[in-house]
Formats: structure tokens, C-alpha cells, sequence
């Protein structure tokens, strides 16, 4: 049997969200009941609400930066318990058998992943995201948050935490490498942070130094404005590693240029619109033009617990659900630093 629970839905596309009831369903075999504590706003779900990605879902309950506490388990539920901190990111299913899953990959599983909110469950029902007081979730696609992280500051690692910790991983940035993050938004702010933890040379690129205080501060070795014609001449052969966090297209072919051979420039942002690449940028140095999304359940878990070890969270700004309209419009003047985060309470 369902249960009603309180959200915040878009009803239709480019609509205003307002609070309503949605379905979430009887806890199973192997389900946990998670009342939400902290919902993160990801830029992903402004373009969902307003059809940037495509046709969506509606009503829509956008949210995939979940943090929360059980308070239910299914009677075949082993890996969590009545009271324990846990967090859901970007997707709550997945095939579980293709070659993906069974390495841990599940976002990138073979059948599709089964996302937080704006997709379809494996009964053709449609799932619904953190702005709302409780959610349903198989354990298995639930993560620990240590004790270590308060749960405001751990919500946006379920999405922006693991989107740049994943490629910074994968790519080694470390001690004896050179890394830049473009954009110091909710996703840029902790790659910053993450690279400087792995012990990586780190640069911010941005469009103006309005941030370079904050970027200094968050652990950048370097700040460069990208709107000084100057600073692509001066940089060009300069990095490692370019993690780009923006959803603004790039001159991709610029900033290839600013790589050392064999570098990698690795895309997490999301443009709407299509994006042009002279190759020889590419050719020239042996460089990749690479992306990257989100990370599996066990990277996942790594990354909260990394982040738990080195004291990281996001930098954020708590506000009531009924604020959810202006932050919307806050996030696209980039008028946040770095992350609003909702307090669940205030759904109800």
C-alpha cells in the first residue's frame, strides 16, 4: 500500500513548484524508509523542471542530494538499521546484472539507471526526487553518511561531491599534478576542494576574479580570470587535468590548449546546446576530450568517507522550502555560494 507523503513539484514544465502530496510505496523485502533531513539543489534540476535535457516527467519532484535518517526497514534489510544517517544520489535502481553493475558502475548500467526523480521505476511508475519528507529506496542503493559529516553539508556530496571526485580519482589528480576546475559554482567549489585534499596543484578558471578570494580559500593554488585574452596565452600547455563544471558551452579547442601532452579535459557540466571542437586541439598534444557522470554506489561511499577523513562538505546556504522558486532563479544569476540546501522540515 502507498502512503502520502508532502513535496515540492513542478506541475509542468517551466512552472513554479508548489507543495502537494505524492505516492511513495509500501517499504519492500528490501527497502528502507528515509525521512529527509536536507535536499541540495543541483543546477540538473532546473533543467529538468524546464525541459532543458528534453521532455519531462510531470509532476515533477526534482532532488537528488539526499540526506536522511531510516525510520522503517524491510524485514530482509541487512545493511542499515532504525537511526542510521544515510544518503541517496542520483539513482535508486538500476539492471544489476550488465557488465556496468557488476562492476559498480550502475550509473552507467547497460539497461539505464533508474534516476532519483524524472524516470521510471521498474513498474512503469514514476519516481520522485528529495524535495519531499520521506522517500522509499532499496538499501542497496542507499549510501552510509559518517558521523563525522553533519547532514547539511553531506547532502550535496550525493551529487556534486561525487560528480568531481569521481573524474579526479580516475584521472589521478595527486601529488606532482597540475589541475584546473573551471567554474567555482556548487559543483566547481568541490572540485577545489577535493583536488587540493589529493594533494594536486590546483587552479581555478573562471570567468572574472570576483571569486578568487573564496576559490584561495577553499584550497586553490592559482586563480585565473578565462575573460583575460591574456590568460589562455599564458597557460597554454600548463595542465594535467581541466575538470569543466559549467553548462555554458565551452571553446572547447582554447581550453584543450591549456593542457600538456597526454592531459585530459574532462567535461561534468551539461550544456543544453550542441558544442563544436576544431581536432587539431586534440591532435596536436595527444590529448582526450573526456566526461564523466556521477560515480557507483561503492565510489560513492569513498567519496563521503574521504570527504568525512579530510573534514570536507559543501558551503551552503540553508533555506525553506517555499524559497525554492528564488533559488531556482538565485542559481541561474550564480548568485549562491556554493550550494542551497533545503531544510525538509519545512516541507511539511
Amino acid at each position: 500500500m502507498t502512503t502520502n507523503v508532502t513535496a515540492y513539484a513542478a506541475p509542468a514544465a517551466n512552472a513554479p513548484l508548489e507543495r502537494t502530496t505524492i505516492p511513495r510505496r509500501a517499504v519492500g523485502e528490501h527497502d528502507v524508509l528515509i525521512e529527509i533531513k536536507y535536499a541540495g539543489i543541483c543546477h540538473s534540476d532546473i533543467h529538468q523542471a524546464r525541459d532543458g535535457w528534453g521532455e519531462g516527467i510531470f509532476p515533477m519532484v526534482p532532488g537528488h542530494e539526499i540526506a536522511g535518517i531510516v525510520t522503517e526497514t524491510g524485514p530482509g534489510v541487512t545493511r542499515y538499521q532504525v537511526g542510521d544517517r544515510v544518503g541517496v544520489g542520483c539513482f535508486v535502481d538500476s539492471c544489476r546484472r550488465c557488465e556496468h553493475c557488476l562492476q559498480g558502475l550502475e550509473q552507467y548500467c547497460t539497461g539505464g539507471a533508474t534516476p532519483t526523480y524524472n524516470g521510471l521505476d521498474k513498474n512503469g511508475e514514476p519516481t520522485y526526487g528529495g524535495y519531499s519528507t520521506h522517500i522509499v529506496v532499496d538499501e542497496n542503493y542507499a549510501v552510509r553518511i559518517p558521523d563525522g559529516l553533519s547532514l547539511d553539508i553531506a547532502a550535496p556530496l550525493l551529487c556534486a561531491g561525487i560528480t568531481l571526485y569521481s573524474p579526479l580519482a580516475r584521472w589521478k589528480a595527486g601529488p606532482g599534478k597540475k589541475v584546473a576546475i573551471v567554474g567555482l559554482g556548487g559543483l566547481g567549489h568541490m572540485g577545489v576542494k577535493i583536488a587540493h585534499a589529493l594533494g594536486a596543484e590546483v587552479t581555478v578558471l573562471s570567468q572574472t576574479l570576483r571569486k578568487q578570494e573564496d576559490g584561495l580559500k577553499l584550497g586553490a593554488d592559482h586563480f585565473h580570470a578565462t575573460g583575460d585574452p591574456e590568460t589562455f596565452r599564458k597557460l597554454a600547455g600548463t595542465f594535467d587535468l581541466i575538470v569543466s563544471t559549467v553548462s555554458a558551452p565551452l571553446d572547447f579547442s582554447a581550453y584543450l590548449g591549456l593542457l600538456k601532452t597526454d592531459g585530459a579535459l574532462v567535461n561534468v557540466g551539461a550544456p543544453e546546446e550542441p558544442v563544436s571542437l576544431n581536432l587539431f586541439s586534440l591532435i596536436s598534444g595527444r590529448r582526450t576530450l573526456a566526461g564523466s557522470m556521477i560515480g557507483g554506489i561503492a565510489e560513492t561511499q569513498e567519496m563521503l568517507d574521504f570527504c568525512a577523513e579530510h573534514g570536507l562538505g559543501a558551503e551552503i546556504e540553508l533555506i525553506p522550502a517555499d524559497r525554492i522558486n528564488e533559488a531556482y532563479e538565485r542559481v541561474l544569476r550564480s548568485d549562491v555560494r556554493y550550494r542551497f540546501v533545503i531544510d525538509a522540515s519545512t516541507i511539511r
